[in-house]
């Protein structure tokens, strides 16, 4: 596997136009049937700041749309599209950040294309896995082997590894951040890792034990705070304010991490 320091705007910028758009209904149809299969098992509720972003454009050919969802047992939940695919550039979201109840990690999933595929999978950590060893254990050392198997057999992957200090500190250790043509290979890899991962999350889920009532706001405070600075620093965000403005950006921004958010957290209800 080769590596090379790139930006997402530099990957698109050297490429040229590139139509994706074949690459963007497969990712699209991915997310859209992982998203139906977390509400089938959660409850959650649209939330409404995000009803005025249920389709959005630009005059020169951009479109998108951002879905925020909260419930019970969700704090929020992100299912997004932002393309430009015509052109070379895909962007596509589900990130899915658990209520204070429990200490799993969040569900975190980008696909992307500027032009080559492009995924970002990760069990987004609650605590520092230096000290909560409890938690490196159970989920992310099983991870392990099969996270250097997927290296080790498709030379045909790149890493994607962002010149932001930011965004790398940000990565567990066994998350997926690579680049792949946008080929049948990488759709069928990509599919397989994501659904089985969404499979094994769900078992966390079910399995986990309660966070006590007096430890769950401050984990809320964490998570949000944590939640809002990824988005916020973010250097793709410069591909928003390129095809959308930078007002636009600022309310896409918002909504990814809840700073519009109308209905309550979970350990509010």
């Amino acid at each position: 596997m080769t590596q090379n320091l790139k930006s997402v705007q530099e990957y698109f910028d050297d490429a040229g136009p590139t139509d994706v758009t074949a690459l963007f209904a497969d990712w699209k149809a991915l997310v859209d049937r992982l998203s139906a299969k977390v509400q089938q098992r959660f409850e959650l509720e649209r939330d409404a700041s995000t009803l005025e972003l249920e389709a959005f454009t630009s005059e020169n050919g951009p479109s998108g749309s951002v879905r925020g969802y909260s419930g019970p047992e969700i704090d929020w939940m992100i299912h997004s599209h932002m393309e430009n695919a015509a052109a070379g550039f895909v962007n596509v979201h589900l990130t899915i950040w658990l209520g204070p109840q429990v200490r799993v990690p969040h569900f975190g999933m980008a696909l992307g294309a500027f032009p080559q595929g492009w995924l970002f999978l990760d069990s987004v950590p609650r605590s520092n896995l230096l000290v909560d060893t409890e938690s490196f254990d159970a989920y992310y050392a099983p991870l392990n082997d099969e996270w250097e198997r997927i290296q080790a057999e498709n030379d045909w992957l790149q890493p994607f590894v962002s010149r932001s200090a930011f965004v790398r500190a940000s990565l567990s250790p066994t998350a997926y951040c690579m680049m792949g043509p946008g080929d049948r290979r990488t759709t069928d890899l990509v599919t397989d890792l994501a659904e089985r991962h969404l499979d094994r999350w769900l078992g966390w889920v079910d399995e986990a034990q309660p966070v006590p009532v007096e430890e769950q706001a401050a984990l809320a405070a964490q998570d949000e705070l944590v939640r809002r600075n990824i988005a916020e620093r973010d250097p793709a965000n410069e591909m928003g304010d390129r095809f959308f403005g930078p007002e636009m950006t600022q309310q896409l921004v918002r909504a990814l991490w809840g700073g519009d958010r109308q209905l309550p957290r979970p350990h509010q209800r």
